[in-house]
């Protein structure tokens, strides 16, 4: 029999949060799919003819939560700022220029994420 190298119950939690970020697919060149017994694969910038340029393979649920939020804030983050100076500064250093409601729009944001993926952790 083949190796796995994801369990069953790990299976069951990384798909609620892939699922949990399906917004994140239709905003940004990233998706992730179910790679059976390797676990879930997270696929990003995708080229006609190519393929994916980057691939990456998870087999814990919250590893996969902390990279796909990591996508999703930095997408949120770059995107105002795109064709200004602040393209320089680091993602964190482009939060604090952000208004106020900004900012705490993007923390309930993860709060969002948080709660559809309730049972995922741990």
């Amino acid at each position: 029999m083949a190796e796995k190298f994801i369990t069953e119950e790990q299976r069951a939690k990384c798909r609620k949060v892939a699922d949990a970020f399906e917004e994140l697919y239709e905003l940004t060149d990233v998706m992730v799919a179910d790679a059976g017994r390797f676990g879930f694969v997270r696929l990003q910038w995708f080229s006609e003819g190519e393929g994916f340029d980057s691939a990456m393979a998870f087999s814990d649920s919250e590893e996969l939560f902390e990279e796909l939020w990591r996508i999703w804030y930095e997408h949120e983050v770059l995107t105002p700022v795109l064709g200004t100076p602040l393209v320089e500064l680091d993602y964190d250093e482009i939060f604090q220029t952000l208004s106020k409601d900004r900012q705490e729009e993007i923390l309930e944001k993860k709060k969002y994420f948080v709660a559809l993926c309730k049972d995922a952790f741990g």
